[in-house]
């Protein structure tokens, strides 16, 4: 599992005061870093990531606020043949308040087209299997 923690900026609010909806995602995507650089050592190109984004979904179970730090858990839920289920959390104040998957799939831009992933990938994601903490 990887963790981070992140800090809400106050233009990252809605006229409720509350952490807009839209900024979870983003920091979830903040969350995935260690498999973008995991996928991408050695690339001097963020274009060649072998990695595509096939599906995003998050759930919203708690209101989150300006002025307190927020966590971020990542983890793989599953592992397939070209693709990985990466799930994801955010806890503010020992409280869950989003919680989303993210598919990624293993690409290769030049061919246009999903491939299996390498073992050595896999062998890191299974690594880090298993169900999050709630």
């Amino acid at each position: 599992m990887y963790e981070l923690s992140v800090t809400p900026r106050f233009y990252e609010t809605d006229a409720f005061g509350h952490v807009n909806n839209t900024v979870v995602t983003g920091w979830f995507e903040t969350g995935r870093t260690p498999l973008f650089e995991l996928f991408g050592a050695g690339l001097d190109n963020p274009a060649a990531l072998p990695l595509i984004l096939a599906r995003v979904e998050v759930d919203f179970v708690g209101q989150i606020y300006y002025g307190n730090e927020v966590l971020i858990r990542t983890g793989i839920e599953r592992i397939g043949n070209s693709s990985f289920v990466v799930a994801q959390q955010a806890w503010q104040n020992d409280k869950l308040v989003a919680r989303g998957k993210a598919v990624q799939v293993y690409f290769e831009h030049d061919k246009q087209a999903s491939s299996p992933i390498p073992e050595a990938f896999r062998a890191e994601l299974e690594r880090n299997l298993g169900e999050l903490p709630e």
